[in-house]
């Protein structure tokens, strides 16, 4: 399965919600959190995500609503 990373405003998410979103199961759109990375004070937020499609992980934000700011495949040594 492709794993992709993205980045987008955290508006406003807590932990708890963003612990949530990283252990639900995969999406309709077949897109799953690895790993949920945030900065609440620059108002950042990363996700890796195990995802058939680049364009799959862009419905699977749009669904939370949230806009990616970028996308992109990715390849990791773990």
């Amino acid at each position: 399965m492709p794993r992709f990373l993205d980045a987008h405003r955290l508006m406003g998410l807590d932990p708890e919600t963003l612990r949530n979103l990283q252990n639900a199961p995969p999406d309709e759109f077949g897109v799953k959190a690895v790993n949920l990375i945030y900065n609440q004070y620059e108002d950042k937020f990363f996700c890796l995500t195990d995802g058939p499609s680049k364009e799959a992980v862009e419905k699977h934000h749009n669904k939370h609503g949230l806009s990616c700011e970028w996308i992109t495949e990715v390849k990791t040594t773990a």
